[in-house]
């Protein structure tokens, strides 16, 4: 299974925080699925981390390397996932997590998120 992790989740398994589920730890430990991070989710960890709030624990420099070194593949944003966000009925108006679903429904791919208003754009998103 490809599964696109919205960026709280994706920060979440790289901190082995207790906010994981443990079904969502199983899925992406599962030799069967293949786990992607947003280009998107680089860029909305930079940006709130340059903020200096407090809510972002790490630099999307960091992020970046401990995705790679958890075997993450990362997915560029195309042409055809900026134009079908105009598409997408407006549950959330949050950008980032509207490309998020965008590239999910494009790829196709599963998109697993804590995010209840992100969870209804689609029945395969995994609301965990």
């Amino acid at each position: 299974m490809n599964l696109l992790l919205d960026t709280h989740i994706a920060l979440w398994a790289i901190t082995d925080s207790p906010k994981l589920s443990q079904k969502a730890r199983e899925l992406i430990e599962s030799p069967k699925t293949t786990i992607w991070i947003s280009v998107a989710s680089f860029w909305e960890i930079a940006i709130k981390y340059s903020l200096g709030r407090g809510d972002m624990p790490i630099s999307s420099q960091q992020a970046m390397s401990y995705f790679r070194e958890s075997g993450y593949r990362f997915l560029a944003v195309e042409a055809e996932h900026a134009v079908a966000v105009e598409e997408l009925p407006t549950h959330h108006q949050d950008p980032f997590d509207r490309i998020l679903v965008a590239q999910a429904l494009v790829e196709p791919m599963r998109l697993m998120t804590h995010d209840s208003l992100v969870a209804l754009y689609s029945d395969t998103i995994i609301k965990i």
